[in-house]
């Protein structure tokens, strides 16, 4: 793991790199303590508490002041409540239309043992004070795309896989799972956070251990010398219209 000021200088060159909006955020997973600096959260989501990370805050979210009972759940605060381990709030929700298949979907959540970690510490990447168990970035589905490349290219090649169900995509597609299965994970997004958070209907999340970092933003950096701003540029999209352009001026003349 780099030093605290290589870690605030990767978190700015992925920003610059991607052009985020927002900042990736450093996630911890801690038992008991203070931490200088940080504001303790009540009646937050997980979702909500990184929300308030990636826009330049640092956060505590603890047992006591998560208001999601499936997160809470998801890192081991408490159990699930029994709507949501039969099924019948999922059917209230509107989310599905047969509470079994809901059970199916809480029954197969990662999850944390009970009182594994006692409280998150969440804070923009940029301006850590402490070294990360992971790193969580929402944004545009284009600059994740990179991300997701770049660690690929980490991996030596190897595909990457992905797991959702499109439930909990913040608080388990994104944090428990790389943190329990150690790899990148992406994800949508989902009812829950779309609804709670300002991300934008454009927007989805991943995260990925810390350990990753160096390798992930060293990519970047490569990337961002040709593969990336010729993407973006649209070099093949341009020139396809100007084919169309010159056959549509040549059946006119016709």
């Amino acid at each position: 793991m780099p030093d605290i000021e290589d870690l605030r200088e990767l978190g700015s060159r992925m920003i610059a790199i991607l052009g985020l909006s927002t900042s990736p955020v450093g996630v911890r997973f801690l038992m008991d303590g203070k931490v200088e600096g940080a504001d303790v959260l009540h009646r937050h989501r997980y979702c909500q508490a990184l929300m308030r990370a990636r826009h330049g805050r640092s956060v505590i979210l603890n047992a006591e002041g998560i208001s999601c009972p499936a997160a809470a759940r998801a890192f081991g605060f408490r159990p699930l409540p029994e709507p949501l381990r039969t099924g019948r709030g999922m059917v209230s929700f509107g989310i599905v239309s047969d509470e079994s298949v809901a059970q199916r979907m809480f029954e197969d959540m990662p999850h944390l043992g009970m009182g594994a970690v006692k409280q998150i510490h969440l804070y923009p990447l940029e301006a850590a004070e402490h070294p990360p168990d992971l790193v969580v970035v929402e944004g545009e589905a284009e600059k994740l795309m990179w991300i997701v490349l770049s660690y690929m290219h980490s991996r030596g090649g190897e595909r990457v896989q992905s797991s959702t169900a499109v439930l909990q995509a913040t608080c388990v597609d994104s944090t428990v799972l790389p943190y329990i299965e150690k790899r990148l994970n992406f994800s949508l997004g989902c009812y829950g956070c779309r609804d709670a958070t300002d991300m934008g209907d454009g927007e989805v999340v991943l995260g990925f251990p810390a350990s990753y970092l160096p390798e992930i933003v060293k990519h970047l950096e490569f990337l961002s010398r040709k593969a990336l701003p010729h993407s973006r540029e649209k070099h093949a999209f341009a020139a396809l219209k100007s084919d169309e352009q010159t056959e549509c001026s040549e059946s006119d003349v016709g």
